[in-house]
């Protein structure tokens, strides 16, 4: 694994642990799902929903994936070697990067302006400076959109192992020159 993705992996375990306890169980889940619908307030019923389920499978996914012992919590041993193991989770990032980039865009314009890019982003509970140098990464339009097809490949992007330098890198911290 790059040094780029394991630096991801372990940010990804910090934000999945939405109430800080040290592990990642079914409630983080529940915790961070309030948080986007909060944030999603101008959306559909059907993109909500799409959320939620997004969330469900996570948990649902991980839990059958990585919860070895069975205890109903992973542990960052159990999640640092596996998360971003494409055949194990691509179908699950994949519908997650589908739902959250649809989420964005309310108005069904095929694109997503930056306030509610970092309200939904600040929500899963990302750093505000390092969301906006995502959006600028993404090469937002004249008028600071950036398109739902975007940020989905982003997501997915984000979770790939073998990926460096991608805009998401940006979301660890201060993007290297």
């Amino acid at each position: 694994m790059r040094t780029e993705a394991a630096k991801r992996v372990e940010l990804v375990f910090s934000l999945f642990d939405a109430n800080g306890n040290g592990v990642i169980d079914s409630g983080d889940f529940d915790l961070m799902t309030g948080r986007v619908l909060e944030a999603a307030v101008a959306s559909e019923d059907g993109a909500k929903e799409a959320i939620r389920t997004a969330f469900r499978r996570w948990w649902t996914t991980l839990a059958t994936e990585l919860d070895v012992n069975g205890d109903g919590v992973i542990t960052v041993e159990e999640f640092r070697p596996f998360v971003l193991d494409p055949e194990r989770f691509g179908p699950t990032i994949t519908a997650f990067a589908e739902a959250l980039s649809a989420l964005g865009d309310p108005d069904g314009d095929g694109l997503i302006e930056r306030p509610l890019f970092l309200s939904l982003m600040t929500a899963i509970g990302f750093e505000k400076a390092n969301i906006h140098a995502l959006f600028d990464a993404f090469g937002p339009d004249a008028e600071d959109r950036i398109t739902v097809a975007t940020w989905a490949a982003g997501i997915e992007d984000y979770y790939a192992p073998e990926l460096a330098g991608i805009p998401g890198d940006r979301l660890v911290g201060a993007p290297a020159v």
